[in-house]
């Protein structure tokens, strides 16, 4: 447990939001911290997962695969399966934080799932209003708001000024996945 949690959230268009919460994550479990990350939306196989798979004190929670498909192209049946399983998985990380298992919480994109009505709110709105004193709480998302800001201790915004993307380049095995 940290002697006293603090709450960061990484957030923007920029590249680098996820990379600076995994870096914080890496940089806990190397001091012998327990982490648990929760990555919403996402259910595509990426690099990273293979590598914290390997640590004993990182545990990832992820939901099913929706086929790569995008909240906005679901229909209704779709976006509350999602729903539920995007719940499971935060109740889930909850559950671990409550019972010791946790001293640093990282919720990948949980806003956006939040933002996007996949998510109980009140679930996340509880744990940011009250949150325990030891934990750790690591959030990325792009558009988080304002006292959601105002709770946090460190806000850093990840502002795109230029991306391969815009160049017509796609994401590259490695470094965006």
């Amino acid at each position: 447990m940290f002697e006293k949690g603090l709450m960061h959230i990484y957030f923007g268009g920029g590249k680098g939001k996820t990379t600076a919460a995994l870096g914080l994550a890496l940089r806990a479990a190397g001091c012998g911290k327990k982490v648990v990350i929760v990555q919403f939306l996402k259910d595509w196989e990426c690099g990273e997962l293979k590598s914290l798979a390997q640590l004993k004190n990182i545990t990832v929670i992820r939901g099913k695969s929706f086929g790569g498909k995008f909240v906005c192209d679901m229909d209704d049946e779709e976006k509350q399966s999602l729903k539920v399983t995007q719940n499971e998985c935060f109740e889930k990380a909850l559950d671990m934080q409550q019972n010791g298992l946790c001293d640093m919480l990282v919720l990948d994109e949980v806003i956006d799932a939040y933002s996007l009505d996949v998510l109980d709110k009140a679930l996340l709105d509880d744990l940011i209003t009250n949150k325990p004193g030891s934990l750790e709480l690591v959030i990325t998302c792009h558009k988080p708001e304002a006292w959601m800001l105002d709770k946090a201790d460190y806000v850093t915004e990840m502002v795109k000024h230029k991306h391969p993307y815009d160049e017509g380049i796609c994401a590259r095995h490695g470094i965006e996945f």
